[in-house]
């Protein structure tokens, strides 16, 4: 399952990161994913930060609140970008519920106490969950299966599975669980990149534009169950991108005419 894909993705990952990830050098790579990455993320949840809004925020501090946009919104951001570079400055540990919890706690730590007054930031929730028009199973089952889905993912990616397979099966039961009271969606799309970072693949940036159909193919999990579909989403979605920005840099290339 999914080898037309593998095979595609794969095919276009090494002209990628020859033509793209190499070129910027790793310092230039990891700065625009972050801002691209974190835009995109905290968007998906509501943020209103367009990507040159998180740019200026990332490069000039929470001094420089962008025009039109609130402090709860800077500060969810600022709290992105300590667990982006959380994640990156640990790639060498272990998967697993400290790992979880610690990038939890810096997704929400100074924004959990508007949202969820009395919620302990990195901590699982100690109550049931709802998010849109879904209802969570029970808060106390569902945490409980958390070390298994780590400790499993560890082993599928020790036997050989495709990161970015593994990175959208782990990401689509993780939601499935929900175990914490703010942040499951951030901390869950950055952990899948840390999964990816970890094999030295190139981040998956999940579009504000394509949300609708992100969030179907989670549903899809409940309705379903089956993880197919966000399979398919994960590899669309790398796919357009690399395929995206490889088209851009051609572009940009060509000699512009002047007067």
């Amino acid at each position: 399952m999914f080898e037309r894909e593998t095979e595609q993705y794969e095919h276009l990952r090494q002209e990628y990161q020859q033509k793209i990830a190499d070129r910027m050098g790793r310092k230039q790579w990891m700065e625009y994913n972050e801002v691209l990455f974190s835009a995109h993320s905290c968007a998906i949840e509501g943020n209103s930060f367009t990507v040159d809004d998180t740019r200026i925020l990332r490069e000039q501090g929470m001094a420089m609140v962008p025009v039109g946009r609130s402090l709860l919104e800077c500060t969810e951001m600022a709290d992105h970008f300590r667990a982006f570079d959380y994640m990156v400055g640990h790639l060498d540990a272990p998967f697993d519920e400290a790992l979880l919890k610690e990038i939890n706690r810096l997704v929400t730590e100074h924004t959990l106490g508007y949202r969820a007054p009395g919620a302990v930031a990195g901590e699982y929730t100690t109550e049931d969950m709802a998010a849109g028009d879904t209802v969570f199973g029970d808060h106390e089952s569902l945490i409980a299966r958390v070390p298994s889905l780590m400790s499993s993912t560890e082993k599928a990616l020790a036997d050989g599975q495709h990161p970015l397979v593994v990175a959208a099966r782990w990401h689509g039961y993780y939601e499935y669980l929900h175990p914490f009271r703010d942040g499951n969606g951030r901390t869950g799309r950055l952990l899948s990149n840390f999964i990816l970072l970890r094999a030295e693949h190139p981040l998956l940036v999940i579009r504000l534009e394509d949300r609708a159909e992100y969030i179907a193919a989670l549903k899809l999990i409940r309705t379903e169950g089956t993880d197919e579909h966000l399979v398919s989403f994960f590899f669309k979605t790398a796919i357009e991108r690399m395929r995206d920005e490889m088209s851009q840099k051609r572009r940009n290339s060509l000699p512009m005419m002047f007067f």
